[in-house]
């Protein structure tokens, strides 16, 4: 008897872990964030075709659009989303899904001719993230910050600006952390918002990929939302100096 009680007491607390779970994604997160002043998304051709209007209305201050992942996959909605978004929002930013199988040079090279100008924009962002196999076998960690590193540096050299580093906490602890420092940090949290654990060190927060607003039509029904800490006057102050333009092809 004694031990079907404690089978039913374990049961009741993974049952209330994964409530609080499912509360982290969907509930808590969404009601923190609404503190924060600056509201965004970010997106891909997942999302399809997206009414930037629609999404204006729904109070959308900013969005990061996908250009291009490694060194030959550019985004097929990323031309008509940079170009429409721009009319729309105040601010927006593309970024760049990092490989971990491709040389930086060449991953620098395609952004850059995709995306081209940034004037007036968001800087540009990286995604670093684990995918595929990767998942399971992590790839080496010097590695790894050479190759960012030199990507950051490629991308700072042309537009004149530190890139954004978008992460996931995984990612962040094993490459990120202490070598990075330098760079505006947009980190994943869906289940509970940023705390010591990164102290003042970060800059955008994703703080659900479970969003769902009305304006766009794709094979995605969610929505990534993100916030920026700080308000209007510290964000444009992020963004790069209208008419300026890269400098030099790396």
């Amino acid at each position: 008897m004694r031990g079907k009680r404690k089978a039913i007491l374990c049961l009741c607390i993974v049952a209330m872990a994964a409530a609080f779970a499912v509360m982290g994604r969907s509930r808590v997160n969404s009601f923190l964030a609404q503190k924060y002043e600056m509201q965004g998304i970010d997106v891909s051709h997942y999302q399809g075709d997206v009414d930037w209007n629609a999404l204006r209305e729904q109070g959308i201050d900013f969005a990061f659009i996908k250009a291009t992942e490694g060194s030959g996959y550019t985004d097929p909605c990323f031309a008509r989303n940079w170009r429409e978004a721009q009319s729309t929002l105040p601010c927006v930013g593309a970024y760049h899904f990092f490989s971990f199988d491709s040389p930086a040079e060449t991953q620098a090279e395609l952004f850059i001719r995709t995306v081209k100008d940034l004037a007036g924009k968001l800087p540009p962002a990286v995604d670093v993230e684990y995918y595929g196999a990767w998942r399971e076998h992590p790839p080496d960690q010097d590695k790894v910050r050479e190759e960012l590193l030199k990507l950051c540096r490629l991308l700072e050299e042309y537009y004149g600006a530190k890139p954004v580093i978008y992460t996931t906490y995984p990612v962040y602890f094993r490459y990120i952390r202490g070598e990075f420092d330098q760079y505006p940090l947009w980190i994943r949290n869906v289940y509970w918002p940023p705390g010591a654990e990164l102290g003042a060190r970060w800059t955008f927060w994703q703080y659900t990929d479970r969003a769902q607003l009305e304006g766009y039509q794709g094979a995605e029904k969610y929505i990534d939302r993100n916030v920026f800490r700080g308000g209007v006057k510290e964000l444009g102050e992020l963004m790069l100096p209208s008419g300026q333009e890269g400098t030099d092809s790396p």
